[in-house]
């Protein structure tokens, strides 16, 4: 093959060949780990074998199939609805007609086999009425670009020549029974084909082994693409009508700034997660003359626009134009797809229609710079991308393969009177508006969505926080973590910010957590910290500060003058740079948010030996009420006031933990281990308060959570003790 590699482990298939249904596990990742082959969760895949019916104790013909919203590349046993086949086949005998359709998908789960809980798809029927074993149906964008050109069925008829093929065409029809039906006959008026274009669609192959079926996929898809691959290179800079622009040269310094403003007008009625992609197949795309009429006209099939909307949002720049100016045209062309989308939906949809989702766009495209999307979390954002460079991928082979010679009738249309409905530019063929309406807003991906479990508390939030690669910022970012939040943590360690953010990751997805490195006393390091957040998930809806430094006095009670200094520069200036450094953006993105600072019970406890550390947290409870009414109403800023939180802390090493027991007079052993002599200090500490309680990270993290949710959006400017109630700090 010229493209694709045969994955296939003869070893591994053979230990798996008794057990049909972890081989089709086995077929159906191997075809899933290309996304050339096919796209996130998109395609299905089937296998149909004899088992013993647990009524009857003869063998039974079953159908395993890819269960509903199921993704190939990482499908396990469980994800595979097994049905009878027999009670399939009769579900011929009820079927009512193309109108009723709809209403097959309730028999799904009577022809369940066994125990078999998933939630059958709406291709059942597209191939359990294949007469093979084994059927795969794939989005590969090259066949998706012969699927939607306007001379797609002539140059199909010109690839079969070319590699003795003997493929056959479908024109569009909507997933579920009738294309069932529809591409049963299709085979048994052509028995000798070795697989179906589906018009606007896809691709269907198949085989009478597991690896017969595998090999005709891949072989098939890689002949597909050094087809249309070839009409691309012939057109070379001339794809997609040229160039029209050059790219920007700080293409990523454009989207750190244009991120939380873009983030700010999508998500104005609901938060998303965004994503910013500059590869070399999106600037080629963005930068090219026809790519406007081609955005604009929208995606072909029903896979890319569920994620992507019937198209997605194309803004004009020119990259000799300043900031101010594109965003300017951003808020203007958001406001227009809005429009445009309410309008859609008004004229489509019927009384039974679900109620129209966020009319805000989730893929943006600037020449010069890329292409952002947006998602309820990281990976959804990523996806849409994705989806959207295969929609990329399938316009250039489709607009390459343009001989100029199409007239009349569109083979994508079931009928000739319906080639009007359908929009064409250059040899591509989007879906009418009314087809993709259909698929948008089917009742069925309705009941999909409604049966997604709820989303948790923090999950399209976005939090920074800095000291997070110990004590209480660790505490703080694995709360939010169980809690949905996206995350980046930071720490001027931060080799011990990549081991919490993969803490944090095994408790909620690896994609949602990064790390960096974070300088309280560098303004810079902060301001990258805040970059590095925002080019990761698209903006911020918190930023957390749970580091400081504390200088233990020499024997004489003494710092030196320079201890002093940094003292007050990490935990008083450092606490104003992050606040003013994240504000830039806050106001950019202009959605509610809060920062949560980290005070201590010492700004009101004077004491002999601490004075640097205690007057630097004094000041900070007052830099929070200030920061507080500067920022008001956009930021909320409150603080927590914790007592001496020991266990993980980086200020109590060792050496320190032993100095203090001297201080106070307690008792303890050389010998025992730092976490057995910080759990005695703790303890002496937790007796001077009125719960007699010890101060955990944990405890400080609740407060911390609790301001950092909308639980609190009525708390600004207030500090929050954790002190177990420790009567000295009492305010007075």
């Amino acid at each position: 093959m010229k493209y694709l590699t045969d994955l296939w482990d003869s070893s591994v298939a053979s230990r798996l060949e008794r057990d049909p249904l972890e081989l089709l596990c086995y077929r159906s990742n191997l075809l899933g780990a290309d996304l050339r082959i096919t796209n996130f969760g998109g395609g299905n895949t089937s296998s149909k074998y004899t088992v013993t019916d647990p009524f009857s104790g003869q063998p039974t013909r079953v159908m395993a199939v890819k269960g509903s919203g199921g993704d190939l590349g990482s499908i396990r046993r469980e994800g595979f609805a097994i049905l009878y086949l027999q009670r399939l086949e009769q579900l011929k005998q009820i079927y009512r007609g193309e109108s009723a359709e709809d209403e097959m998908v309730e028999y799904y789960p009577l022809c369940t086999f066994g125990r078999n809980p998933v939630a059958s798809s709406i291709d059942t029927p597209l191939h359990a009425f294949l007469p093979f074993d084994h059927v795969d149906h794939l989005h590969p964008d090259w066949a998706i670009a012969m699927a939607a050109s306007a001379n797609g069925k002539q140059k199909m008829e010109e690839f079969n020549r070319r590699f003795h093929r003997h493929l056959i065409w479908l024109p569009w029809q909507r997933p579920g029974f009738e294309l069932g039906l529809m591409l049963q006959r299709s085979v048994e008026e052509n028995p000798h084909c070795d697989g179906i274009v589906l018009g606007g669609h896809g691709l269907f192959t198949w085989g009478s082994t597991q690896r017969e079926c595998y090999q005709s996929s891949i072989s098939l898809i890689d002949q597909l693409g050094e087809f249309v691959l070839e009409h691309q290179e012939k057109l070379g800079k001339s794809l997609f009508g040229g160039a029209r622009i050059q790219s920007v040269a700080d293409r990523k310094v454009w989207a750190a700034d244009l991120l939380p403003f873009l983030r700010g007008k999508v998500g104005a009625h609901r938060r998303s997660i965004g994503h910013f992609d500059d590869s070399a197949d999106v600037l080629e795309f963005v930068n090219s003359q026809d790519a406007e009429p081609l955005a604009r006209l929208g995606t072909s099939c029903p896979d890319h626009f569920l994620r992507t909307k019937i198209c997605p949002l194309y803004v004009d720049f020119q990259p000799e134009e300043c900031l101010e100016r594109l965003q300017e045209k951003i808020t203007a062309a958001i406001e227009a797809y809005r429009k445009n989308y309410q309008d859609y939906y008004r004229a489509l949809a019927g009384p039974d229609s679900p109620p129209m989702r966020e009319a805000a766009p989730t893929v943006i495209l600037i020449p010069g710079i890329g292409l952002f999307s947006f998602g309820k979390n990281k990976k959804e954002a990523r996806i849409t991308s994705e989806f959207y460079i295969n929609a990329i991928h399938v316009m250039a082979g489709a607009t390459a393969m343009d001989g100029g010679t199409v007239s009349g009738a569109l083979p994508i249309a079931k009928r000739p009177e319906d080639s009007s409905r359908f929009a064409a530019f250059h040899n591509y063929v989007a879906l009418p508006p009314a087809e993709a309406f259909r698929i948008e807003y089917w009742a069925l991906e309705e009941a999909k969505l409604r049966q997604m479990p709820p989303e948790r508390e923090f999950s399209r939030k976005v939090f920074l926080v800095v000291g997070g690669g110990s004590g209480i910022g660790r505490a703080t970012v694995l709360q939010l973590a169980r809690h949905g939040a996206h995350l980046v943590v930071a720490d001027l360690n931060e080799a011990a910010a990549a081991a919490v953010a993969q803490e944090a990751a095994a408790l909620s997805a690896r994609e949602s957590v990064s790390s960096c490195g974070a300088d309280l006393t560098s303004r810079e390091s902060l301001a990258a910290a805040l970059r590095h957040t925002v080019l990761t998930f698209g903006g911020i809806d918190g930023v957390i500060n749970t580091a400081a430094v504390f200088v233990a006095p020499d024997k004489a009670g003494r710092i030196t003058d320079s201890q002093w200094q940094m003292t007050l520069q990490v935990n008083i200036a450092g606490n104003y740079y992050l606040a003013d450094e994240a504000c830039r953006i806050l106001r950019e993105q202009a959605l509610p948010a809060c920062l949560v600072l980290t005070g201590s019970a010492n700004a009101v406890v004077p004491k002999r030996g601490s004075e640097a550390y205690d007057v630097s947290k004094s000041a900070l409870s007052h830099l929070v009420r200030e920061l507080a009414c500067g920022l008001a109403p956009l930021v909320r800023v409150n603080g927590i006031a914790p007592a001496t939180v020991v266990a993980g802390s980086t200020m109590f090493p060792r050496d320190r933990v032993i100095s203090s027991l001297s201080k106070y007079s307690v008792p303890f052993d050389e010998s025992q281990s730092t976490e057995e002599l910080r759990r005695r200090l703790a303890d002496f500490y937790a007796r001077r308060t009125l719960t007699g309680l010890p101060i955990q990270p944990e405890d400080c993290a609740e407060a911390i959570c609790w301001l950092a949710s909308e639980r609190s959006l009525k708390t600004t400017g207030h500090m929050i003790p954790v002190d177990g109630g420790l009567a000295e700090a009492f305010l007075r």
